[in-house]
């Protein structure tokens, strides 16, 4: 499992090409919930989501040799959009395998940043195959979006820098996909506040970790429908799992209904775009879905980037 030391070596190897993103507070959250809630907002980070600490950190680990042939990732969206700017980073090819339903916006952002897109059906092909293969043809290394120690640790530091900011907290609550983002952050806020209670989120249409969590092993589901699209994982990690059931206190799940209105909140009272994923963690908060008495609550806002269409649509 990954350490705080590693995580502050993350921290210290992305400076160069991730923000520090601010924290922010809103009363009428505060009093709808309950709690007193500070927001991680990942929203206003390089490429529009967390994704860039993982994904950066993993490129620049590589031994320069081994980075001068190229990377390849497989990603909805966010994941594909940070790969492809660690890799302009760093001067080398990107190849990122998409599925065809990916929101436009982050199709668009993934080749305008300079990658190869590859898309293909998430209902009938494998992601990791297509990866694995474009790899051994070009002597590519992969990154994967979740499952890999450096990605792991790259994702802890945005509660490194929340913890820093607001060391008090009493809860931190996170979305859940493949579990790198709550994998790393649980690590980074018990090494530095071990009473520190953390709350993982999925939505009801993909509730693979929390299926996973009731039978004590790795278990799939049907590729999700959600809105959350960057929550669409069938099956939680390998390395991330062991640390969900370590260090993550419980799971809870949010429909798309209440979703959509947590987005809608989060845009019309605190002025921030909010992808559907990004707002799934505080979408449990603010419709009480976690426990009472959270205190201090870290939340992740994950991430903005939300096709204008899904935006009109809201209620």
């Amino acid at each position: 499992m990954i350490t705080l030391d590693d995580i502050r070596a993350a921290a210290a190897r992305i400076a160069p090409i991730a923000h520090r993103t601010p924290v922010m507070t809103s009363r009428t959250f505060d009093e709808r919930s309950r709690v007193q809630a500070f927001f991680k907002c990942e929203n206003f980070q390089r490429g529009g989501a967390f994704k860039i600490r993982g994904a950066a950190n993993a490129v620049f680990a590589l031994d320069p040799a081994v980075r001068a042939k190229g990377v390849v990732a497989y990603s909805s969206g966010n994941h594909a959009q940070a790969v492809a700017l660690a890799a302009a980073h760093c001067g080398i090819r990107a190849t990122i395998v998409m599925p065809d339903d990916a929101p436009s916006s982050k199709l668009e952002a993934t080749r305008g940043y300079g990658a190869t897109v590859v898309l293909y059906d998430r209902q009938r092909e494998d992601r990791s195959v297509i990866g694995r293969r474009i790899a051994e043809e070009t002597g590519a290394s992969i990154i994967p979006p979740f499952d890999h120690e450096h990605v792991i640790a790259g994702q802890g530091t945005a509660a490194l820098e929340l913890l820093e900011e607001v060391p008090d907290l009493d809860s931190l609550v996170v979305c859940i996909s493949g579990g790198g983002l709550i994998a790393g952050c649980a690590t980074a806020a018990q090494a530095l506040r071990p009473s520190i209670r953390v709350f993982g989120v999925e939505p009801a249409d993909g509730n693979d970790t929390l299926l996973s969590l009731q039978a004590g092993k790795r278990v799939s589901v049907p590729p999700p429908a959600t809105i959350a699209d960057g929550l669409r994982v069938q099956s939680p990690g390998e390395l991330t799992f062991p640390i969900v059931q370590k260090r993550v206190e419980h799971i809870v799940l949010v429909n798309d209904d209440e979703i959509r209105a947590t987005m809608k909140f989060l845009l019309l009272r605190m002025k921030l775009v909010v992808e559907p994923s990004g707002a799934t963690a505080a979408a449990a908060v603010l419709r009480g879905k976690v426990p009472p008495g959270l205190g201090r609550t870290g939340i992740i806002l994950s991430g903005g980037n939300v096709d204008y269409d899904v935006l009109a649509s809201l209620p």
